[in-house]
């Protein structure tokens, strides 16, 4: 079962950077929409993930 969600989550992300591909070459414009919200959740993830990344590196530095 779980690797049924990996794979429908890796198809979704694949999808999305087809349609963000397609709308920088002029696709229609559901194309833009998905598109923009594709780079627009990864760079969210993105920051997530540096901030969690740096938040756990300032606490174990401080302890030494």
């Amino acid at each position: 079962m779980s690797t049924l969600l990996l794979i429908g989550a890796l198809a979704l992300a694949l999808a999305g950077c087809a349609c963000a591909i397609w709308a920088e070459r002029g696709g229609p414009r559901w194309a833009h929409v998905v598109g923009r919200v594709t780079v627009t959740t990864g760079e969210v993830l993105l920051a997530l993930l540096k901030s969690h990344k740096g938040g756990r590196g300032r606490s174990s530095s401080d302890g030494d």
